[in-house]
């Protein structure tokens, strides 16, 4: 749905597949879970489904409703990368709360996991760090808009989720 209609969104799709592919065993993830919200995070942008144009929430409803996907699946494409932020944004947040509810330690630990290897990929699929990645998500969009103004508030949170889990990969690796 991404490839011929957006191909450089298609490009980092592939490269946070990758990384999930790549760090998921190494830390002891779902790596078939994360894998998958890796490849379908972003479905939400493919044209023929922006019916809200808040991504999280068009791709998560279409798994849900169309597919027929995993509950827990869906949950991850609708609150990956700091959606709840850009949600309040656009006056969604509460439609994002009811439709795909956060609970528990393990659900934010996995959303996490998927935020991660978003914001350790670059537009190209290439390896970026997350600061690097939210100084080039921010560089797209007017500092008056949703997306913009969600990822600068949301900023500190997604940071110190990637710090974790870049120490235990630290850990893992050196272990």
């Amino acid at each position: 749905m991404l490839a011929d209609s957006l191909p450089t969104r298609w490009m980092h799709t592939q490269g946070v597949a990758g990384q999930a592919r790549a760090v998921g065993p190494l830390l002891g993830w779902d790596t078939d879970l994360i894998e998958s919200a890796a490849w379908l995070h972003d479905i939400g942008y493919a044209p023929a489904l922006a019916a809200s144009r808040f991504h999280p929430l068009d791709g998560a409803r279409y798994l849900r409703d169309v597919e027929h996907a995993d509950p827990c699946l869906c949950l991850l494409v609708a609150n990956h990368t700091g959606a709840l932020g850009e949600a309040r944004e656009r006056g969604l947040a509460d439609v994002l709360r009811a439709e795909f509810p956060v609970r528990g330690e393990a659900e934010i630990g996995l959303v996490a996991a998927v935020t991660y290897c978003d914001l350790t990929t670059g537009p190209q699929g290439e390896r970026l760090t997350p600061q690097e990645r939210l100084d080039e998500i921010l560089s797209r969009y007017p500092p008056d808009g949703p997306v913009h103004r969600a990822i600068q508030a949301s900023a500190p949170g997604l940071l110190a989720q990637c710090r974790e889990i870049t120490t235990a990969l630290g850990a893992a690796c050196a272990g």
